[in-house]
């Protein structure tokens, strides 16, 4: 959860399906795609996510590479606006 998030990418702990332990021991990630959909970024992007999220997972002490996964990942964010046109 720190790791993903000093690397810019949020998650939600969250208990999986079938969990046999307490419901304060969570076990697994929610990784939300409304808010990237939203922005029109689709399979390729996704994939290039999730690659990095591995790449934390993979290295998760490694505070450097964090840094630098935010980096490339405020990149692609600013290739996607929130809003292309007003809303009022």
């Amino acid at each position: 959860d720190a790791a993903l998030g000093r690397a810019g990418i949020t998650v939600n702990k969250n208990t999986v399906p079938g969990e046999t332990r307490s419901p304060f021991v969570t076990s697994g990630i929610r990784i939300g795609s409304a808010a990237l959909t939203t922005r029109g970024m689709k399979e390729k992007e996704f994939e290039f996510i999730a690659n990095k999220i591995c790449d934390v997972l993979d290295d998760i002490e490694n505070t450097k590479l964090q840094d630098d996964i935010n980096k490339e990942l405020e990149s692609l964010a600013s290739n996607f606006v929130v809003y292309s046109q007003p809303t009022y």
